[in-house]
């Protein structure tokens, strides 16, 4: 049955806050649609909600050193305040930063607004993501990921080009948004103390729970602004779904069959592999429908996807198709995709959730928070009344958690720890988190950077190494960025960044069930005795031997896309190791070397083989085994160190490497010393 939607729950509004009522019948916000053919982009901005708010929000802005903006999906915020800003000279003297979670955001915005300001992208307005800079020295808008702004604090913790920090989409909660909070606050604090140019804070976002940001933000004002969101309806399945991949499938084409061809539909999953599967089903069931159903586009959309074809999804569909979307939750905010009339929501999402009594890091799909539901069906009302079909009871709903846990009490913080230390934090066992992490993660955090080298204590005091430092110039974990480090010393640094580098996006093989037979005959010309790594170097070099060929990917199964980004990624991580002055060489097929590196930088990671023929994992003496997918899962090596653990059924490890018990131990002795069995012997 349609269901009216409740609204989200109720704001509470704190006294002093400022009310914008606006009107809900102007068109909503357009985003990277190139202009529009009747309707000039002056016409279009006054035509956003916000346009009636402009004076009375310029008056509050310009007065307030913090201001936390609440304003509903579409309202136009995140285009059209740092336009305001520039336009009423509030922080000319300086740029005006504007953070994203997410790197398809900020390009897209920062596309848009130059289009709106008229200007070339990189000159007035520009955007920073990792592995692209489009900026230069007139840049003044400058959109950018929360990770790339804390970089930037590592060399200037006062943040002194900065003005005005727009933080968007705060309600994401990601880890570099919540260590980011804490960095532009004492910024802002210090700068007072030590009479520089006042830096202004504003914290945007669509939901989010209003009072914990104000009491952070030394209790700053709420400014509210009202704006329009078409009706949606709403739909719950009468039943719970066993298979949500398969009532997601079954939803699209009813839809398709049914809706107009120009209604597109985005659907939301959990990952690349479902997305991907699910996009190939798509096509071959529309190659075969019968003539009265036009013709479907359908458009994967995830973060490790390369810029370019991210942008894809904001293109409009030829005449008379329709746009399929399938998106993971990139898509829940910042970017509006034109056209899209139904939102369809397995409820799902795939998260990290860190256990620090374990010291496991699990990869798990899990329910999506009430919150981010509301996120999801926001995307059916963007532009015109639109439907979201959620692929789970109405009962299922009421027992989701009303806010997404933020990432930074469910990760493992060595990354953030080491990220603090760097930037000159003196107390990182006390920083100043919205949202507290537990003592024990913080705790166990530490201790990882100790076994890892980069961390020292000195009168009950943490001290980076000299180690460290180098360690925090890499925009990586803490174990891949060490692996690197060591890597001359083993004259394999070649062979370690392209590992590192691979292991950094997304999957670079494709494993469709369906041709499992073919899939094992192609690999086996690559696969090494080894493990994973050596496998996937074997084919990487293979990749680059074929210069990337289309064909010879396809053959393989072997993702060309995503292996452009590992090209990408280990250019960067290349020119990192020159400016530290790292001897870079490779090993040629003594790739022992590789292996033995690999031990000592990824030790935490280490499992060893038991009697009864199952795995424990040294550090915490978890039971683990071998993913199927492994190369070495018929075999049974005494020793491996892996990837990452992945939670189903059991606790499986990814991505393994052969190696041996004399490396761990040279890796780390007194910690293996407390670990391994042949010590004891």
């Amino acid at each position: 049955m349609p269901h009216d939607p409740d609204p989200p729950p109720a704001k509470k509004f704190k006294p002093g806050s400022v009310f914008f009522r606006l009107d809900k019948n102007k068109p909503g916000m357009l985003l990277p649609r190139k202009g529009n053919a009747t309707t000039p982009i002056e016409v279009q901005r006054k035509q956003l909600p916000i346009y009636q708010a402009k004076p009375q929000l310029l008056n509050q802005l310009r007065q307030l050193h913090n201001a936390i903006l609440i304003g509903e999906t579409g309202s136009g915020k995140t285009t059209q305040i740092p336009q305001y800003l520039y336009e009423a000279g509030i922080g000319r003297q300086g740029v005006i930063a504007i953070t994203q979670p997410r790197r398809v955001a900020a390009i897209s915005l920062a596309g848009r607004v130059a289009e709106e300001k008229r200007t070339q992208l990189g000159k007035l307005v520009g955007y920073t993501v990792r592995f692209e800079d489009v900026t230069s020295a007139e840049t003044k808008l400058k959109f950018m990921t929360d990770g790339m702004l804390l970089r930037e604090a590592i060399g200037d913790p006062l943040l002194l080009r900065y003005t005005v920090v727009v933080l968007d989409e705060a309600h994401e909660r990601t880890v570099h948004t919540d260590v980011l909070f804490g960095v532009v606050k004492t910024a802002q604090r210090r700068r007072r103390e030590l009479n520089k140019v006042p830096l202004k804070v504003i914290v945007m976002s669509a939901t989010m729970d209003v009072d914990l940001f104000s009491e952070y933000f030394n209790k700053s004002p709420v400014l509210y602004l009202e704006g329009r969101q078409h009706p949606i309806q709403i739909y719950y399945t009468k039943q719970p779904q066993s298979d949500y991949l398969q009532a997601a499938l079954i939803s699209v084409f009813q839809i398709h069959q049914e809706a107009p061809p120009s209604h597109d539909i985005l659907v939301f999953m959990t990952g690349q592999e479902e997305i991907e599967a699910l996009a190939r089903t798509c096509r071959d069931i529309a190659k075969h429908l019968p003539d009265g159903c036009g013709p479907m586009v359908v458009i994967p959309l995830y973060a490790s996807l390369p810029p370019a074809q991210q942008l894809r999804v904001f293109q409009p569909a030829p005449k008379g198709c329709r746009k399929v979307i399938l998106s993971t939750n990139i898509a829940e905010t910042s970017v509006t995709i034109s056209g899209i009339k139904y939102v369809i929501d397995t409820g799902m999402v795939k998260a990290k959730r860190f256990n620090p009594d374990s010291g496991l890091e699990v990869l798990a799909v899990q329910r999506v928070s009430k919150a981010q539901a509301w996120q999801r069906a926001g995307r059916a009302g963007r532009e015109d009344s639109g439907s979201c079909y959620r692929l789970y009871t109405e009962l299922e709903f009421d027992n989701f958690i009303p806010m997404t846990v933020p990432e930074i009490q469910r990760c493992n913080l060595a990354g953030v720890m080491l990220h603090l230390m760097a930037l000159g934090i003196p107390d990182v066992m006390n920083f100043d988190f919205m949202s507290k992490p537990s003592p024990e993660a913080v705790r166990s955090a530490v201790e990882h950077l100790e076994l890892l080298g980069a961390l020292e204590r000195k009168e009950g005091q943490v001290f980076l190494t000299a180690l460290g430092k180098k360690m925090a110039s890499f925009p990586l974990e803490p174990r891949y960025a060490k692996t690197i480090l060591l890597s001359p010393d083993y004259s394999c640094s070649e062979e370690v960044l392209s590992i590192v580098s691979l292991l950094s996006v997304d999957t670079v093989l494709y494993n469709p069930p369906a041709r499992r037979e073919e899939v094992l005959a192609a690999r086996k010309k690559f696969t090494s005795s080894e493990g994973d790594h050596m496998t996937l170097l074997n084919i990487y070099r293979a990749f680059k031997k074929v210069s990337g060929n289309k064909e010879w990917c396809r053959e393989n199964f072997v993702n060309g896309r995503n292996m452009g980004l590992v090209k990408e990624v280990q250019a960067q991580l290349r020119e990192i190791c020159l400016k530290l002055n790292l001897k870079l060489e490779s090993c040629g097929a003594e790739t022992g070397n590789v292996r033995r590196c690999l031990a000592h930088g990824m030790f935490i990671n280490a499992a060893e083989l038991q009697h009864d023929g199952s795995y424990l994992a040294l550090d915490t003496h978890q039971p683990v085994s071998i993913h199927p997918s492994s190369v070495l899962f018929q075999a049974k090596p005494a020793y491996v160190v892996f990837n990452e653990l992945l939670h189903t059924s059991r606790c499986y490890m990814r991505d393994l490497c052969l190696v041996d018990a004399d490396w761990l131990l040279d890796a780390a002795p007194e910690y293996f010393g407390r670990k391994l069995h042949l010590t004891k012997s």
